[in-house]
């Protein structure tokens, strides 16, 4: 009901050429505290502008503090991993919030998530969809996520999202399934 508020825990978005490459939840090497301090801002500028429904807070950590870079009051690319890796999805809590239905719960599924977007990239060689019959072949825990989009260099496609206990192989599956579908050869 009206006056809720919930947080997913702080991620690290990883850029490369201006475009969001990765999410790793939570953000490794945080301190709670930090994060905490994060999330604290994150409510605060909800509330102050009175935000009903989901807002993504692009924070950057500098010597001075945190620095707001970037507010989007709607779902966002950096909260996709929701979708697998949290109990309520950005895109539920969003109409849960709208439709004044209680929030639910943002806790994660599993102690490592790592979504990768997947970009457009060379033309040629094996076409998408044999690329991800190899990829859901060699990686059956993956989730894949295409977003229809007709395909061109450095722009989203969709994404992956790997979940698990262990963060270096939990984003190592991530990264190589992407990489297979960007690319494709052999997995």
């Amino acid at each position: 009901p009206y006056g809720q508020v919930s947080v997913w825990p702080v991620v690290q978005t990883v850029q490369r050429d201006g475009i969001c490459v990765e999410v790793i939840a939570p953000a490794p090497h945080l301190s709670e505290e930090l994060a905490g301090v994060a999330a604290n801002l994150a409510v605060r500028l909800a509330g102050e502008l009175a935000v009903v429904g989901v807002l993504a807070v692009e924070l950057f950590e500098t010597a001075d503090g945190l620095l707001v870079n970037e507010l989007a009051m709607r779902p966002h690319n950096s909260g996709h991993w929701t979708i697998e890796g949290a109990r309520t999805s950005q895109f539920e809590q969003h109409l849960r919030a709208v439709l004044d239905y209680p929030l639910g719960a943002t806790t994660m599924t599993a102690p490592w998530v790592v979504m990768v977007n997947l970009l457009g990239g060379p033309a040629g060689g094996m076409g998408i969809d044999e690329r991800v019959h190899h990829a859901m072949a060699q990686w059956p825990d993956v989730k894949l996520h295409l977003y229809g989009k007709s395909p061109r260099p450095g722009r989203k496609l969709g994404h992956v999202t790997a979940l698990g206990s262990d963060f270096a192989e939990v984003r190592a599956r991530a990264a190589a399934a992407a990489q297979y579908l960007h690319q494709g050869g052999h997995p």
